[in-house]
């Protein structure tokens, strides 16, 4: 199975640490944030990882060369203000094959093992993605989805974070025409269909979206 990493974003909560350095290579513990997704990547078993490029992209491209800890590294190029995160992965299909594959957020932090579950293996009945969900942060105490018994929903009862990690299956995307889109309007008719599965991740989660944030985790580091 492949991997995709979102590194194609302004940034623009990160400014102005962001207009001379993309998210992605911002330094925290005393190396570029991208590098610990890569870490846990390759130590989860992936061998291929795709890294979309748009903000700064070609900085993102000279760091990290073609491998780092024994993944092959391969870029997705998009247009200057990117495609957003749906557009981004249509643009990357031909890089990410015909099986499901991992996607992860570049401004994530993450303890999740990253391994795909077994329904993903399945060679009829496969949900179109598979999501992983965390306790709502303070930004953000209002949730984006539902869980109840693996199912992802959109009903009015306790929701939960997308952590920005999730499976797809590039079915979910191959309809799409070339061009911006966003990946909640894509997923919304296949939850209504039953179609997105899902899990809840209580490890240790933080969404790197700040200069404060990423000072907090910097400086976590630091102490260990």
């Amino acid at each position: 199975m492949r991997a995709m990493i979102l590194a194609a974003g302004r940034g623009e909560r990160m400014r102005p640490l962001t207009d001379h350095c993309p998210k992605p290579l911002l330094p925290v513990g005393g190396r570029p944030l991208i590098t610990y997704t890569l870490d846990r990547l390759a130590a989860a078993g992936y061998r291929e990882v795709v890294i979309n490029l748009a903000h700064l992209g070609e900085q993102i491209r000279t760091t990290l060369g073609a491998q780092h800890a024994g993944l092959a590294i391969h870029y997705s190029p998009e247009p200057e203000g990117a495609l957003e995160t749906a557009g981004g992965i249509r643009k990357a299909l031909p890089l990410l094959g015909d099986a499901p594959f991992l996607v992860v957020n570049g401004d994530v932090w993450c303890d999740h093992p990253l391994t795909p579950p077994e329904t993903l293996r399945r060679s009829t009945n496969r949900p179109l993605a598979h999501l992983v969900l965390v306790d709502n942060p303070e930004h953000h105490p209002q949730g984006d989805f539902t869980l109840k018994d693996a199912q992802i929903g959109l009903d009015d009862g306790e929701a939960l974070t997308f952590s920005g990690i999730g499976w797809y299956d590039p079915a979910l995307f191959r309809d799409l025409p070339p061009g911006r889109h966003a990946l909640g309007p894509l997923l919304r008719p296949a939850i209504a269909a039953g179609r997105i599965t899902g899990e809840h991740h209580t490890g240790d989660w933080r969404d790197i979206g700040t200069p404060e944030r990423l000072a907090a985790l910097d400086a976590e580091l630091g102490k260990r």
